[in-house]
């Protein structure tokens, strides 16, 4: 079974998250695609990142059981800071009939020659690229660039996103009523536990 990998803090996650999800899932042949919410960084301020079992629970809020889609938390248990090539050898492992692709922004394309272990995860996995505004994957690193030819890595035509959780936790602080840029569920769960209002 093919199953994208969207990986990602989620904090919070909202609409722009799950259009991708939906999109991917549509057009770029996946038949799963799995949100990898990121376990806590101590580099990061409480105040700014929910805790862990709080974002997985919005996450599945915004999935409502589609059977398409499935939220994980399986780097809360893996050793820390979690890498993306150690995440992806695990599973791997645990789910040998199943084919994960990589989900990422063309920002991250960029930089993914600073990656752990970036060879082996070009080499070894599918990549798909979805448009991030001011990422140019034209002009890739050197190191990266080489490894091109044998690379599996696409660039999708998913509809450009620009909704931000960075932006949408501001507006919470500043008391907008951003309820349309999430799932009903989600942004009824932020609200009753007055997330991000300080």
């Amino acid at each position: 079974m093919k199953t994208g990998l969207f990986f990602g803090s989620f904090n919070p996650v909202h609409i722009g998250h799950t259009a991708i999800a939906n999109y991917f899932v549509e057009y770029a042949g996946l038949e799963q695609i799995w949100f990898v919410v990121s376990p806590q960084n101590p580099l990061k301020e409480r105040a700014s990142l929910l805790a862990e079992y709080h974002r997985l629970e919005l996450v599945n809020l915004a999935l409502d059981d589609d059977p398409r889609f499935r939220a994980t938390d399986m780097e809360f248990r893996l050793p820390k800071p979690s890498y993306t090539i150690d995440t992806l050898a695990y599973l791997t492992e645990k789910f040998p009939k199943r084919e994960f692709v990589l989900i990422m922004g063309a920002d991250n394309l960029v930089t993914l020659h600073k990656w752990k272990n970036f060879e082996q995860l070009v080499r070894n996995y599918e990549i798909i690229v979805y448009p991030r505004r001011g990422s140019d994957t034209r002009q890739l690193h050197p190191s990266l660039e080489k490894l091109l030819p044998k690379a599996r890595i696409s660039n999708s035509r998913a509809p450009l996103i620009e909704i931000s959780s960075s932006f949408l936790r501001q507006a919470i602080r500043e008391g907008k009523d951003m309820r349309f840029f999430f799932q009903k569920p989600v942004w009824e769960y932020i609200m009753d536990m007055h997330f991000y209002e300080k």
